[in-house]
């Protein structure tokens, strides 16, 4: 029997707000993971790995996928040994949700790793780089692309740029406009720090949102409530479309011309505050 959260199983991983990356050295981490509010957990086999022990990572990766967990699987990326031997172990795995492709740069990278899997498995494409960003829009209309991620520490490191979100924006808005044109669902943001507090975290979450982008990778369990309540409807949202709908149930007159542009959103409020388990709370 699976260990996933029920809530967070039934969600579509297009409408996942917190990703979870959980250490796939250490296996005794993925139960309470699983349990946990994240929307999306992610086995990291890649960047929290030693590469002396990526085999056995992957082992215990595909033990617990075949075993009734079901999760995401973050692999290395195809520039290295091991991306060949992760996919060839993951395309039997029941429990797989989907892979996240760390390092991603070229669109064709995206769609030879699908071809790899089970026909169907969702691609994640982790952009990292500047030559990620660049080609941040072919890599969102490749065949395979699920969603964007963006892995600012990396990308940090590449570029020499700070945390600011200011030095970020760019980055981010890339990642933002390639997703709208590629049809994908919301970009993911990077995490914040892993020791960051609450308010730290709300933060984080603030520029998220505000750049457009709808999901947050997480390096804690302790982040993820926070996570999910910034990235959903807030309470004045909720409280609007309620009484919009409610006057246009009730036979409200449209109005001027922005009338059906407000009922439209009201009505996109109203469906992801259903799936979040927000509208009737």
């Amino acid at each position: 029997m699976s260990l996933r959260n029920r809530r967070a199983a039934s969600l579509p991983a297009k409408l996942s707000r917190s990703w979870l990356l959980v250490n796939a050295a250490n296996p005794e981490l993925f139960a309470p993971a699983l349990s946990s509010e994240a929307d999306s957990v992610i086995f990291d086999m890649e960047a929290s790995v030693p590469d002396s022990q990526k085999a056995e990572a992957r082992d215990a990766v595909v033990e617990a996928l075949s075993t009734g967990m079901t999760a995401w699987v973050r692999v290395n990326g195809i520039e290295t040994d091991f991306w060949a031997e992760d996919l060839a172990a993951l395309s039997k795995a029941k429990g797989l949700r989907g892979v996240m492709l760390a390092m991603t740069e070229k669109p064709e990278q995206v769609t030879l790793t699908a071809m790899r899997l089970q026909a169907g498995t969702p691609v994640l494409a982790l952009i990292e780089s500047a030559v990620g960003i660049e080609n941040a829009t072919p890599i969102a209309s490749a065949p395979g692309t699920f969603r964007l991620a963006f892995g600012v520490n990396d990308f940090r490191k590449d570029t020499g740029v700070s945390d600011d979100p200011l030095a970020l924006a760019y980055a981010r808005g890339k990642l933002v406009v390639a997703s709208r044109v590629g049809q994908l669902p919301g970009a993911i943001d990077g995490p914040a720090a892993a020791g960051a507090d609450s308010e730290a975290v709300h933060a984080s979450c603030r520029t998220t949102a505000t750049m457009g982008m709808t999901g947050k990778l997480s390096l804690s369990a302790g982040q993820v409530d926070d996570i999910n309540q910034d990235l959903s409807p807030s309470t004045d949202e909720l409280s609007w479309a309620h009484e919009l709908l409610e006057a246009h149930a009730a036979g409200a007159s449209v109005g001027d011309g922005s009338y059906l542009p407000r009922l439209a959103r009201a009505q996109k409020i109203a469906d992801l505050a259903d799936s979040y388990g927000l509208w009737n709370a």
